[in-house]
């Protein structure tokens, strides 16, 4: 949710004292397998479309003191599919979840004669929203007067009678007694791919930006220990799944995002920098900052750089239509394998700021890299749209992500600060006013 980190930082939380267990590579464990993946509104006609009915919620339980984090123990996990629709009054939406230590009743709520907004953050202290949570042995009611709730609708349909039927939350309360996070959801399914893009942190969280935020309710790193950061991200072309990948190489997969294998406990010269996944989604490449190339499923390893002399380590890849890839180091050198075709690169050109990134155009004619500062260099097809290498930045940009037609960009900052460049649409910036560094990279829906 847009909001969580401030939250817990004003709180005087930190990241580490709220996560818990142990991940290294495979399926996340906190993401339990959800129902069939539903088919996105833009598949062919006859397509069945499987609704998604999921959820999850982390609970942490203070055990003294109000916004203590150090009194906080160890929290439990816990998700589940959705099991029952939600109120039907217009400022109200409740649904239940079903976890291992039984049924999570959620409601949330606006003052009467309020009706939702699609997107907007609601909180407890500037809207009067109010966000309850409920299970076997415990609770957390947050509404301004005790504690403060936060929370956003990012789907909503009701019929001709005024029932709910679809709608998608993401919520978060904190009370005396407790800290609740999570997101329930209704009868949904991806309505806006490729419309938009995700902003996501080291910890594995993710935010949705202009689009329907469908994948926020297939689960989250958030609540869990990993062994390594987040270092990369990749969704599958339907947008109904993503794949995460750790600094040692594990991979996280949801939704319909299957997972091939990951380099987690195995030994690596070099830590893994990011990654990519095929045309098809049936398989990914991940690369190190070595140049080091691991590809699994049905993605082909065509080379890499890995043993080889480099002036700068790389930073990142792109995958290329006819089943290559593309390598880019910090100091904009680009290394091309199985066919993907070299358009050229900054190597041997002096940089105000090193290369945190690149993307590249649909069609595989060309390619943008990033710089930390906003700095942009275009290749082949890819059509120059605006940077900020001259504007003044609260923190580095870690990311870019290009619109479905090419036709422009978005760049987002470590403080998840966005910047529109083209015909990308500015949907909003969640930039932390404490400037703290969370984002560590985007990727288009």
């Amino acid at each position: 949710m847009r909001n969580r980190l401030g939250v817990l930082l004003a709180a005087g939380v930190t990241l580490g004292s709220v996560l818990v267990g142990v991940a290294g590579g495979g399926v996340a464990s906190a993401a339990p397998a959800p129902p069939p993946a539903p088919v996105p509104a833009s598949s062919p006609a006859g397509a069945v479309v499987t609704p998604l009915d999921h959820g999850w919620v982390t609970t942490i339980v203070e055990q003294s003191g109000f916004l203590d984090p150090t009194s906080l123990p160890s929290p439990t996990l816990d998700s589940g599919p959705t099991a029952v629709a939600g109120a039907t009054a217009p400022n109200v939406l409740s649904g239940s979840m079903t976890g291992k230590h039984g049924t999570y009743q959620v409601q949330v709520g606006l003052p009467i004669g309020d009706t939702f907004v699609l997107g907007r953050s609601y909180s407890s202290f500037g809207d009067s929203g109010s966000v309850h949570v409920s299970w076997p042995g415990g609770g957390c009611a947050a509404d301004g007067f005790n504690g403060e709730a936060t929370f956003e609708v990012n789907q909503l349909g009701r019929s001709v009678a005024g029932v709910a039927t679809t709608y998608a939350v993401q919520f978060l309360c904190y009370s005396p007694v407790a800290l609740v996070e999570g997101a329930i959801a209704f009868n949904i399914v991806p309505t806006t791919v490729g419309q938009g893009y995700y902003t996501y942190g080291a910890d594995g969280s993710i935010i949705g930006n202009g689009n329907d935020s469908y994948l926020n309710y297939l689960g989250s790193l958030a609540p869990t220990s990993l062994n390594q950061p987040i270092v990369g991200m990749a969704i599958t072309s339907d947008g109904r799944g993503y794949w995460m990948v750790a600094a040692d190489g594990g991979v996280f997969a949801f939704g319909d995002a299957r997972f091939y294998g990951s380099m987690g406990a195995k030994p690596l010269n070099e830590p893994v920098v990011g990654m990519a996944a095929t045309t098809d989604g049936g398989g990914y490449w991940l690369v190190a900052s070595d140049g080091g190339v691991f590809a699994f499923g049905d993605a082909r390893f065509h080379g890499s750089m890995g043993g080889k002399p480099l002036n700068e380590p790389i930073v990142g890849m792109t995958p290329s239509p006819g089943g290559g890839y593309r390598l880019v180091a910090s100091d904009g050198g680009i290394f091309a394998f199985g066919g993907a075709p070299f358009y050229g690169s900054m190597g041997g050109t002096v940089l105000n700021e090193p290369i945190v990134g690149m993307t590249a155009t649909k069609d595989g004619r060309g390619y943008w890299m990033v710089a930390s500062d906003g700095g942009i260099f275009a290749f082949g097809d890819a059509g120059f749209h605006g940077s900020t290498a001259n504007i003044p930045l609260n923190e580095p940009i870690v990311g870019m992500a290009a619109t479905a037609d090419d036709g422009g960009y978005w760049l987002v900052g470590g403080d998840s600060g966005a910047f529109a460049f083209g015909d990308a649409p500015f949907f909003g910036s969640s930039g932390s006013a404490l400037g703290y560094p969370f984002v560590v990279g985007v990727a288009a829906s």
